[in-house]
This record gives C-alpha cells, sequence and structure tokens, in this order.
C-alpha cells in the first residue's frame, strides 16, 4: 500500500498487519482435514488484521493526512471483508469449509490488489452526506456479495441434485448436498434474504445520493458510476417482483442476481479499474 504521506509509524503498522491478513489467509486456504481447527482461526486472525488495515489505510487512522483513501481496490477489499463477516456468523451455525478456503483466496487476493492499488485521497467532501451515502453503497456491495456467493452455492446443489443415467433424482425439501450441509430450500431463504436486504441499503444509499445531489447540483454527473448503478438498482427489483410475483426460482432467479451483482459491480470498482488502472489516474 502506498503510505507515502502518512507517518513511518503507521505506514509500518499498515505494511505489518496487511502481511499478516496475507499470511492468515493462506494459511485459511490450505487443504487440511476438516476437523482441524486452525484454518479456522487463521481466518479470523486473518480478518480482524484485514480490517485493521482497512482502518489504517482507508480511515486515515494514525496517519498524517485527514479524509479518506479510496478507489476500486480498496472498494473491493471491503466488500470482501464484509462477505467474510457474514460468513463468520453463518459458520458457527453452518460448517462450509470449501467456502472458506475460497473466501481465504479471495481475501488475499484484495489485500494484495490493495497494497498495488490503494486509490486516491478524499480530503474534502461537497455534503456531509456522501460519507453515509459511500458506507452504504459499500454495506450492499457486501450483502449483494454474500447473496453471490450463496446463490453459487444454491446452483451447485441444484446441479448436484439433478437425475442422472441410471440414478433417480433427489428429492428438493429433505435433500443436504454434502458440500453444502443444510436443506436447499433453506439455502434459497438464506439468499434472498441477502438480495431483500441488499436492495432496502441501495436504494438508501441511491436515496441520499440523489438527496445530495438536489443539494449540491454540482454532485450529479450522468457518468458509468451513476448509469451502473440504476442498471443495477433496476435489474435487481425485477428480479425481486419476478420472485414475488411470478414465482422465479432457480437458475432463472440466479441469473437475475448474477446480472445485478455485475452490474453494480462496474457501477464504481470496474470504472474506477479503468480510471486508475487503464488510463493511469485518480480523478
Amino acid at each position: 500500500m502506498n503510505f507515502l504521506s502518512g507517518s513511518a509509524d503507521a505506514a509500518a503498522l499498515a505494511w505489518g498487519l496487511g502481511l499478516l491478513a496475507l499470511l492468515g489467509y493462506a494459511a485459511a486456504a490450505w487443504p487440511l482435514e476438516v476437523r482441524s481447527r486452525w484454518p479456522a482461526v487463521a481466518l479470523a486472525v486473518a480478518w480482524v488484521a484485514h480490517g485493521l488495515v482497512l482502518l489504517v489505510d482507508i480511515g486515515g487512522l494514525g496517519l498524517a493526512h485527514r479524509g479518506a483513501r479510496f478507489g476500486f481496490a480498496p472498494a473491493l477489499s471491503v466488500t470482501v471483508w464484509l462477505v467474510l463477516a457474514v460468513h463468520a456468523v453463518e459458520s458457527r451455525f453452518v460448517p462450509l469449509p470449501g467456502v472458506r478456503r475460497l473466501l481465504a483466496v479471495a481475501g488475499s487476493a484484495v489485500v494484495l490488489l490493495t497494497m498495488l492499488f490503494p486509490g486516491d485521497m478524499w480530503v474534502q467532501v461537497a455534503s456531509p452526506w456522501v460519507p453515509l451515502h459511500w458506507l452504504l453503497g459499500v454495506a450492499s456491495y457486501g450483502l449483494f456479495g454474500a447473496a453471490v456467493l450463496h446463490a453459487t452455492l444454491l446452483d451447485a446443489a441444484e446441479r448436484q441434485m439433478r437425475p442422472k443415467a441410471g440414478r433417480p433424482p433427489m428429492p428438493a425439501s429433505g435433500a443436504r448436498p454434502a458440500a453444502l450441509g443444510l436443506p436447499l430450500m433453506r439455502l434459497e431463504r438464506l439468499t434472498f434474504r441477502f438480495v431483500d436486504a441488499g436492495f432496502v441499503v441501495l436504494s438508501a444509499a441511491l436515496l441520499l445520493g440523489v438527496g445530495s445531489a438536489l443539494q449540491t447540483p454540482s454532485l450529479w454527473k450522468w457518468d458509468h458510476k451513476t448509469v451502473f448503478s440504476l442498471l443495477g438498482w433496476g435489474t435487481v427489483a425485477v428480479l425481486m417482483v419476478g420472485r414475488h410475483v411470478r414465482g422465479w426460482r432457480g437458475r432463472h432467479a440466479t441469473r437475475w442476481l448474477y446480472a445485478g451483482a455485475a452490474l453494480l459491480l462496474l457501477a464504481y470498482i470496474g470504472s474506477r479499474f479503468v480510471l486508475e488502472v487503464l488510463l493511469g489516474r485518480m480523478a
């Protein structure tokens, strides 16, 4: 991470925490026996260190500058950190070692990305509602990320339950696919609870953005972020109407979820990636 504008002590702290997070995620991703507690402990240590790095670098805690540092990699980092937080709570009830390894690899990737592409500084904001708008937007990213993770498990479970040659289909109501450890219907309900929560938080973030633009017209821009955010919101809205009115289920519903999540990913992370990496500028 680029800490040239911060104090040497804070920079050393952030580097140390970043390396600790990388080591912890690597240990959590290492294939061990399911009964072993070390991967779970390593993942917890990495998650805490990852969160502290976000506070130090993105929040500017302990650094000489004032204001937040943000960009495509920090946004992705916060999203994965929030998905890991959801997994930490969920794993207390349903152990999913395969998901743990996948999230550990994702955690390592986003920490490395943030080291390479730390983003730029937000020294001043034009509206007092902008920080809350940003926080709600990132929270919606985390909720939709958790929904996408569960949707992939749902699709995998449905593929596992399809009838094959010489084998009758498994009953959907009581099936417990070995890779998941919970009934299919419960997994589906859990997936779309995250969708519902993400939609509510995203709607609040968009309303705050519109309110801030009404107060400060210069904030409103018809750029890629605005267009993709509205398209993503509309796609998820169609999904929710389709589920509650038309009874969409299974892969038909998850495809709409993937499309909406991809549009939201393009809204901020995608546009910032183009600016920071492809075009080599921050503004």
